[in-house]
């Protein structure tokens, strides 16, 4: 810690501390898991010695350079199984963001002598609408695919919007703000049947719920770790065999020669580990959040709060995202925030901006719901008596303006 006279100062906290400082002794509940996970201790354990002992670069040719380019190995062949994929069609990278604006913009320079237009959803997260944005200065056009009321793209809709130019279609397996799965297979099979690749943004979808590139019929695939309860700052992107992308990080011959750049050996190791043990954990944490979620909306229904269930049944399991008639969505974040409960509005992306969510927009929530919409995202180590806390708080908040 820097001071202001020039000096440091090297102190250290408790973690128990940490938290009593935050919360000032408040009984803090995270409920806001689509945005972040907490790190998996395992992981971290994985994590450790790559941070501290084992520091050698995993491009060395010298023996301090060994074992962290076998845990790279190791790691990517854990993941590739995890998703049914093959290890060298995995390459690592800072995390979702970097994967959607690779697998867009690299899919776009590579085939743009095919055809330059893309297809995408209305309600994609940023990382893909802005890497189209980004595409559009260049000449690319972009199609914008409606969604009906649940967030879902039909196949119809892809199939009129296809042209003998496109070259990409992009729609995300799960939505980051209200958890709607889209039937990726089904669209990939359309996108496949008129010669154009297929991307999937599966952020919140990789250690939620089954995965297999195969089935799914992508061409690519962006995963983040700490989506997963594994550490930030590293995800993957699958790239399906005989696909080519344009690579734009120029320098060394890392990740096959199609990433350059030293690789992130503890994240890589970590997100693995985390990975593979929220799929073993899988059914069980399934089990966990559909009853956690039920009792939250049971307690909602039954306290009187007049509100919408965003999205569609098919959905990541614990996103719960609400629309609450006359209020205001930030209002009740805040308000939360000050009795001890995080959640959030949205996408924690454009957290700090108030303009109504692309999302609600393109669902069509009411306008006397629209602004009252939060996103409650529950976790496997949330429990019954935090979600009904949840619950009775929100009801306090509301209430009171009702009555």
């Amino acid at each position: 810690m820097c001071l202001g006279n020039g000096t440091s100062q090297t102190f250290s906290i408790g973690y128990d501390s940490f938290l009593s400082f935050l919360g000032n002794g408040m009984n803090k509940i995270y409920a806001d898991h689509a945005a972040t996970t907490p790190l998996d201790e395992d992981a971290y354990q994985a994590m450790e010695p790559y941070l501290r002992y084992e520091y050698g670069n995993p491009s060395s040719a010298h023996s301090l350079g060994r074992l962290p380019q076998k845990a790279i190995t190791e790691s990517r062949e854990m993941i590739a199984a995890c998703i049914g994929a093959e290890a060298d069609e995995i390459v690592f990278t800072s995390g979702g963001t970097e994967s959607d604006n690779w697998a867009i913009k690299g899919v776009a320079l590579k085939y743009q002598n095919r055809g330059r237009h893309l297809i995408t959803s209305a309600i994609e997260h940023h990382a893909v609408l802005h890497s189209c944005d980004f595409l559009g200065n260049l000449g690319f056009e972009t199609t914008i695919l409606p969604v009906d009321t649940e967030g879902v793209v039909h196949q119809s809709v892809l199939e009129n919007s296809l042209r003998r130019d496109t070259i990409l279609v992009s729609v995300m397996l799960a939505n980051n703000e209200i958890g709607t799965v889209q039937d990726v297979a089904g669209l990939s099979q359309v996108a496949r049947a008129s010669r154009c690749l297929f991307h999937t943004d599966a952020v919140q979808v990789v250690g939620h719920l089954p995965v297999d590139v195969k089935t799914l019929g992508c061409d690519l695939l962006s995963a983040s770790a700490h989506k997963f309860n594994g550490p930030k700052g590293v995800g993957f992107l699958y790239i399906r065999r005989g696909v080519e992308l344009w690579n734009w990080l120029s320098g060394g011959g890392q990740e096959g020669r199609r990433r350059a750049g030293t690789e992130n050996v503890a994240g890589i190791v970590g997100m693995a580990v985390a990975l593979r043990k929220n799929i073993a954990m899988m059914n069980e944490t399934l089990i966990h959040l559909n009853r956690l979620s039920a009792l939250l909306l049971e307690r909602l229904t039954n306290s009187g709060v007049d509100y919408r269930m965003n999205g569609a049944k098919e959905r990541v399991p614990g996103n719960v995202s609400l629309s609450i008639r006359g209020m205001d969505g930030e209002q009740i974040l805040h308000r939360l925030d000050l009795r001890g409960i995080a959640i959030s509005t949205g996408s924690a992306c454009n957290s700090r901006h108030t303009e109504l969510s692309h999302v609600v927009r393109a669902i069509g929530v009411p306008a006397e719901y629209a602004h009252g919409t939060i996103r409650i995202s529950l976790g496997r180590s949330n429990t019954e008596e935090e979600v009904i806390r949840i619950a009775d708080e929100i009801r306090k908040i509301v209430r009171p303006i009702r009555d």
